[in-house]
């Protein structure tokens, strides 16, 4: 189950991690944080913003599934 809260709530600024294969010129930037045993993951567009909460083995499982190209993204969307 996923839930939206506010990202200041969840975690302190320092525990946010940019993700290496964000692109800042195109502005689709993703942070995720260690929430144990969960994973945020926000817009690091809006760093006051909402955040997904997931349990970590549902975060791992999109991460692997992403990488193994599994799933495919529009970049126009």
């Amino acid at each position: 189950m996923n839930r939206t809260r506010k990202s200041t709530d969840l975690a302190p600024e320092a525990a946010w991690t940019k993700s290496s294969y964000s692109s800042g010129s195109e502005g689709n930037c993703v942070e995720t944080a260690d929430l144990q045993p969960e994973v945020g993951v926000r817009d690091s567009k809006d760093k006051q913003g909402p955040a997904l909460v997931f349990p970590r083995s549902t975060w791992s499982a999109f991460v692997t599934s992403v990488s193994n190209g599994d799933i495919t993204m529009d970049p126009r969307a």
